[in-house]
């Protein structure tokens, strides 16, 4: 395996801290949207991806890549809007695809009274789409986006 410099290693830990706070943004108001407007799961879905977009943004510029800050930001901010769609366009059918199977699952193996089999196949097709499109997002702005970072 090879290893990375020690501040190669704590940005990746950092990017890592940042998507696990991404990630509760997105749950937090998916679920907030689902359970409390009458929005459709994929529209919740879109919601709150991108408010969690927005949250990366900053997060990522200020404290993960600080030295990418060189860029300026509306350049910096569209190219990671541009990551984001494509993840958004990744994400999507992923999610509706997903969580179709996992909530006939639910439905067929799990009591309704112990758990609600369509918000558990909404949140872990949630959960999967978003660790395929942290993948994508990790890779791109990491050589495109945040790329003058030493």
């Amino acid at each position: 395996m090879i290893k990375a410099p020690t501040s190669e290693k704590s940005r990746m830990i950092r990017f890592a801290i940042v998507g696990a706070i991404g990630t509760v943004v997105d749950f937090g108001i998916f679920n907030l949207l689902i359970n409390f407007t009458s929005i459709e799961p994929i529209g919740a879905s879109v919601i709150s991806f991108g408010c969690a977009v927005i949250n990366n943004f900053i997060l990522n510029r200020t404290w993960t890549f600080p030295d990418a800050r060189k860029k300026k930001f509306l350049a910096q901010l569209l190219q990671f809007a541009i990551v984001s769609m494509i993840g958004l366009i990744i994400r999507t059918p992923i999610f509706s695809f997903s969580e179709k199977v996992y909530t006939s699952l639910a439905n067929k193996w799990l009591p309704n009274y112990a758990i609600n089999p369509e918000k558990l196949g909404y949140n872990l097709g949630l959960a999967t789409a978003i660790v395929i499109v942290m993948i994508w997002n990790f890779i791109v702005n990491k050589y495109w986006t945040f790329n003058e970072s030493k």
